[in-house]
């Protein structure tokens, strides 16, 4: 049946992931074992994305005030954003472009999950006001996390290949979510093989997309047949179709750096008269 298609060929990607991630062990390097396994996040996420958003591995991100993020494992952007650098695969990202972060694990624990969190936090805080008016339309909004947004903000979503158990995960997670705003909270918390951690609406009990205030934190166990995939693959969806953000204005980046001086400038006569020089 058509209604189950998309399940039974996301059945079949959850298991070759799981195979390829299981070849991974073989790598003498942890550096090449951590590489591969976000290789395969992001050939996933590649997809099952919107076709406007791109996802980028092995990237930072500044802002035009001088903010720097910590290097994210993959980085979900507008499609065509200007890298300010790639070499060897390593992208710098202005933070206006940016729609999202996914950090991968290859066993989430305590330890890797605040780690995951910090950054979110973190990416969350840098600013994003480098857009170029647009007069003339009707100013779009984001809401999320219990605020109205004049941009997209930044999603953070946790992948990992394997955890603690995903009740002691979720423990973890309100933990470090007690004494910060739901703005800084991650999404989302999907663990191959086990099930996602994912926020739900006290009153009429919906999966939400983002955190929101007073919002619950719910386990959800994976359906043996389909793992996380097809439930991350429709999360995505929801998630980003609707991302979008104002034009880039590149100018702010530039800051103070000297672009060239004028030296001569010309203004325009009547026809048949020599161009009138204003500077020599």
């Amino acid at each position: 049946m058509t209604q189950g298609k998309l399940g039974r060929i996301l059945s079949s990607v959850a298991k070759r992931m799981r195979a390829d991630f299981d070849q991974s062990r073989n790598f003498s390097h942890n550096g090449e074992a951590g590489t591969s396994r976000e290789t395969l996040v992001r050939q996933f996420l590649d997809s099952y994305l919107p076709l406007h958003v791109e996802a980028v591995h092995n990237a930072e991100i500044v802002t035009a005030s001088g903010e720097t993020s910590p290097q994210c494992d993959i980085v979900l952007t507008a499609r065509g954003t200007p890298p300010f650098t790639m070499l060897n695969g390593y992208r710098i990202l202005p933070n206006e472009c940016v729609y999202g972060v996914v950090e991968v694990k290859t066993k989430l624990d305590k330890e890797q999950l605040i780690d995951a969190c910090n950054k979110i936090s973190k990416l969350r805080r840098m600013s994003k006001d480098s857009y170029r008016p647009t007069p003339g339309l009707i100013p779009r909004k984001t809401l999320a996390h219990g605020k109205v947004y004049d941009f997209f903000p930044t999603s953070g979503i946790i992948v990992a290949f394997d955890s603690l158990k995903l009740e002691t995960i979720g423990k973890h997670l309100m933990e470090w979510c007690q004494t910060r705003p739901p703005a800084e909270w991650p999404d989302s918390v999907w663990v191959l093989g086990k099930g996602q951690l994912q926020w739900q609406n006290p009153g009429s009990r919906l999966l939400e997309r983002s955190p929101e205030p007073g919002s619950l934190l719910a386990q959800v166990d994976a359906d043996e047949s389909q793992d996380i995939l097809l439930a991350l693959a429709l999360h995505l969806n929801i998630h980003f179709s609707d991302a979008w953000m104002h034009p880039l204005d590149l100018v702010p980046y530039a800051g103070a750096t000297r672009l060239g001086r004028i030296t001569r400038r010309w203004r325009m006569t009547p026809v048949g008269s020599p161009p009138k020089v204003l500077d020599r």
